[in-house]
């Protein structure tokens, strides 16, 4: 395992989960309109999914010897709702982006493979976090 190269790329993907978190917060109670408003609820519960995965790339870097970062990626808000499931969409796009990149230098050793094993499900659940977002832009 490349422990500096997996530290750097667990500390960037943290950093993204960190505005995750926060995003979704702010959208659950801030979006608005009638096709919108059902899913605030949903929202809220990604912000809390994403904090406990937050934690757990804590948990992994402190594992790892690393200091995790307190850096909170650049968030936005948006008083058009749309335009904030959108926004939501490429952010957390660009999060599973950073998750992924954690696994090429986690090597083949027993504790890379349960890297591996984490950085999977935690972009599974993203993934299909993002995947109702796309189906909630989506008209008949």
């Amino acid at each position: 395992m490349k422990v500096e190269e997996v530290l750097a790329a667990l500390n960037g993907a943290l950093s993204l989960q960190y505005r995750s978190a926060l995003q979704y917060t702010v959208n659950s109670g801030s979006v608005f309109g009638l096709e919108y408003q059902a899913f605030g609820d949903k929202m809220h519960s990604f912000a809390q999914d994403d904090l406990a995965d937050a934690r757990r790339l804590v948990e992994k870097i402190t594992a790892l010897g690393g200091d995790p970062t307190v850096e909170v990626a650049a968030l936005t808000w948006s008083g058009d709702s749309r335009e904030a499931v959108e926004r939501l969409i490429e952010t957390e796009t660009e999060a599973i982006d950073a998750l992924k990149r954690v696994i090429p230098p986690s090597g083949n050793e027993g504790r890379s493979e349960a890297l591996e094993h984490l950085m999977e499900h935690l972009i599974l659940r993203k993934q299909n976090q993002v995947d109702f977002l796309l189906r909630s832009l989506r008209r008949s």
